[in-house]
């Protein structure tokens, strides 16, 4: 019994890392998330049963372990090399002259052109196929043991070859498992995606964190620091370009073969690389990157040119630390110096103020720029911006530019700092700013330059699901002057609307007919309609059940609102603010005189005895036949409780199509996760 237990932990192991490679590196994942959830899940059952059994290649080992008190130093067993700079066309044509001086045989010679990523230079150790250690690049000779956070980064095998013939879609041409060396050691470069950085730092921005400066930057900090969870969190990737070292068998001896045999053991391998019979057609392919660099989906600075034949690069030697077989061909700077005139302040959508600066315009990239991104305003405290400054701008791409910080040296003493706004630009109101979060808020619901942001949230469907009443639609209504606030809507008259484009009789009338109705929406909708920072949907369910009324509501304190059952201080003081806003005490009057004012009827609520009684759930995706109001008011009319956000009190996951990140924190935490039918199931 114990060896057929073994012998599927052995067989999960492979699958596992298998389909990893499949959705992490080549981006063709055959089976779904929730399949592979359940072979992980099943791992990790056995290796709780039989933690003795766990070895280094375990897929269970990337979610990261205890935090580690400091790195050690390895190292390396060959150095890992810098690169000498081209700067041009010239600049590389006189490497070329420089080493046929050395050796004659570079006349005949090859050249790869590869991508040089703007990341963390990594290096990886495989004893018998096993990822046995990892460790920064350091100062060429010696770096540091980051194993346990490069163990999270799922785009890294933790056994070569990666196996494929068992579980090959059948339309796929077999491929040959070729067996490594006994000991190989493996450079690449850790990164974040530009997407994923992007999507990360809205995310962050989102939750009122802080946000990053750059992709390179932030996966560097995010391996080079001592908490593995962490690491696990960032979506690093890398690729793999070089073998380090090699002990009990046979490796390529030209840079091409050599990517290519990296590719079939299992590493990722940039699809960007090409071989050259000469070096002006390397060129001509480097500088055609110059050009559709933004077509990367990582930062590359460069494109570097390489001899092929390993031999002869290895032969021609070495200038300091810099290798004479290969140059780094680098793209023009999208950096410039201006002077950084004053700070503007932006009023976002949601109500969050974000600072931008005003410069004595400059041309960067073949654009003259005037205006840049500050971020938020820790960032312009963290790094010391002042008005006045000479500043550091960078532009990439169709990116906004923004300004990377201050150049000191130039200070000349009349350099001014600067203080946050106390009242918002657009309506003189008070700002607010919650302790421990970046953004600062207008929390103003009829602030001019937030009020479509805030129509269109309380008419949504999740709101007060006005139907008909679209982005267009607001926007008339608020350019005509129409609407100066939510409350407005219900005081809409026929013969307002016939007096917009495209409306006429039957359109005028199913919207009144709609914005009638919405006067009996719910509480709990009614609550969340408007818009109070950290107040979603469930919050207002549980606020609707515990006040019954906004007039209630309203007079709540900050302790009231904390015997609430996951409302923290923060909420709670956003709450209350909202509240003492005298321009949202208005809006509420107008509301009620117009017949809005929901109170929470006795037959609404948790059902306390139902078969879903003390379980607590969080929904995530799309169902198939549930809305998410759907699901919510199923979960608690059977006794459940339904939450925002996932934790270890977390008892099921209600998982759809298209989830966030909500369904790998799940995983993480090893919280059950059911789909729309084992939900049902679970009532009977």
């Amino acid at each position: 019994m114990a060896d057929k237990l073994l012998s599927r932990y052995q067989e999960l192991k492979e699958q596992i890392n298998f389909h990893n490679h499949r959705y992490h590196v080549l981006d063709k994942p055959i089976i779904s998330d929730l399949e592979f959830d359940k072979l992980l899940n099943e791992l990790k059952k056995i290796e709780a049963e039989h933690p003795d059994w766990i070895t280094p290649d375990s897929p269970t080992l990337r979610a990261g372990g205890k935090p580690a008190d400091r790195f050690s130093k390895v190292r390396h067993p060959s150095p890992i090399l810098s690169l000498a700079n081209a700067f041009g066309a010239d600049d590389a044509r006189a490497w070329l002259e420089r080493i046929k001086k050395i050796d004659d045989r570079v006349e005949k010679a090859k050249f790869v052109v590869e991508p040089k990523i703007d990341g963390l230079s990594v290096v990886l150790h495989y004893r018998d196929g096993l990822f046995v250690q990892g460790a920064t690049r350091g100062d060429g000779e010696i770096g540091e043991d980051i194993t346990s956070n490069l163990r999270t980064v799922r785009a890294i095998p933790l056994k070569i070859p990666i196996q494929t013939e068992d579980r090959r879609p059948k339309t796929e041409k077999p491929s040959t498992v070729i067996r490594p060396p006994s000991y190989l050691v493996v450079r690449g470069e850790a990164f974040i995606p530009i997407k994923e950085f992007e999507a990360l730092n809205k995310k962050l921005e989102e939750a009122g964190e802080r946000t990053y400066q750059n992709p390179r930057n932030t996966a560097a900090g995010s391996l080079r620091q001592l908490d593995p969870e962490l690491t696990a969190s960032r979506p690093i990737t890398l690729l793999v370009y070089q073998i380090v070292h090699a002990e009990g068998g046979k490796i390529p001896t030209s840079q091409w073969e050599i990517l290519e045999y990296l590719k079939a053991l299992g590493f990722p391998v940039s699809d960007v690389p090409k071989r050259f019979n000469d070096l002006e057609k390397a060129i001509e392919y480097t500088e055609t990157w110059d050009k559709g660099r933004d077509q990367l989906p990582y930062e590359a600075d460069g494109m570097v040119i390489k001899i092929d034949d390993l031999n002869l690069a290895n032969d021609l030697g070495f200038v300091g630390k810099d290798p004479r077989g290969a140059i780094a061909y680098k793209f023009p700077a999208r950096e410039v110096t201006t002077t950084l005139n004053d700070i503007g302040v932006a009023v976002g959508r949601t109500g969050v103020l974000t600072p931008y600066a005003i410069l004595e315009p400059v041309e960067i990239g073949g654009v003259i720029v005037e205006r840049a991104t500050l971020h938020n305003f820790d960032y312009i405290a963290e790094k010391d911006i002042r008005v006045g400054d000479r500043v550091l701008l960078k532009r990439a791409g169709e990116v906004i530019p923004y300004v990377i910080g201050p150049v000191v040296d130039a200070r000349k003493g009349k350099e001014k700092k600067y203080k946050p706004p106390q009242k918002c630009p657009a309506c003189d109101q008070a700002v607010e700013h919650i302790e421990g979060e970046v953004a600062w808020y207008c929390v103003n619901t009829a602030c001019p330059a937030q009020l479509i942001r805030n129509i269109e949230h309380f008419v949504s469907r999740g709101a007060m699901d006005i139907v008909g009443l679209g982005i267009k639609i607001v926007e008339q209504l608020i350019e005509s002057g129409l609407v100066k606030d939510v409350a407005d809507l219900f005081t809409l008259k026929k013969s307002d609307l016939l007096k917009l484009e495209g409306f006429a009789e039957k359109k005028a009338d199913n919207l009144l007919g709609a914005i009638e109705q919405a006067k009996s929406q719910s509480l709990n909708r009614f609550i969340a309609a408007l818009g109070i920072h950290g107040v979603g949907e469930v919050m207002a369910g549980d606020l609707a059940r515990a006040f019954g009324n906004v007039s209630a509501l309203s007079k709540a304190n900050l302790n009231d609102l904390q015997q609430i059952e996951g409302l923290g201080p923060n909420i709670a003081e956003s709450i209350v603010d909202w509240f003492a806003r005298p321009a949202n005490q208005k809006v509420l009057k107008k509301l009620k005189a117009a017949g809005v004012d929901p109170q929470m009827q006795k037959s609404e609520g948790r059902k306390q005895d139902g078969k879903l009684s003390g379980l607590t759930f969080v929904v995530t995706g799309t169902l198939p036949n549930f809305s998410r109001d759907d699901a919510k008011e199923f979960i608690e009319s059977n006794g459940g409780k339904v939450t925002d956000s996932v934790s270890k009190k977390t008892s099921y996951l209600v998982l759809g199509e298209n989830p966030g990140s909500k369904f790998d924190k799940a995983k993480s935490l090893g919280v059950k996760i059911v789909d729309e039918a084992g939900l049902r199931k679970l009532v009977g």
